[in-house]
């Protein structure tokens, strides 16, 4: 699901979207405002970019949490980021990935991080 993160206006396309089910739309995205959390999984490819670039941008289109699933940290970890205030998440909660972590409000929810390991098949 495409995300226009406002005021800027810039389309952003997230691993994992979660909304409110009434919501408004620009074009063919989902406004962010109606965004209660963005989420990425960190890939080889774009580490910088999803450590770094998409929190800030998040935080400037006042998303309330982010979640960071980071398998290429040591140890690989889940961050959440929660309170954007001016750009910035004022909040962040980093834990080992297989921990259950807390999503604060709006989505208030534990979440079991295990489901994001890899499991080999025997």
């Amino acid at each position: 699901m495409d995300v226009c993160f406002f005021p800027a206006r810039d389309t952003y396309i997230p691993d994992m979207v979660i909304a409110h089910a009434k919501r408004g739309m620009w074009g063919k995205s989902i406004r962010s405002e109606h965004v209660l959390l963005v989420g990425e999984i960190v890939s080889a490819g774009s580490v910088e970019e999803d450590r770094e670039r998409k929190p800030l941008a998040a935080a400037w289109a006042r998303i309330p949490v982010m979640l960071l699933i980071d398998p290429f940290a040591g140890p690989p970890s889940v961050t959440v980021h929660s309170d954007p205030v001016d750009g910035v998440y004022k909040q962040s909660v980093r834990a080992e990935l297989g921990a259950t972590v807390q999503l604060p409000k709006p989505v208030d929810v534990d979440l079991d991080t295990s489901i994001f390991i890899h499991h080999e098949e025997a």
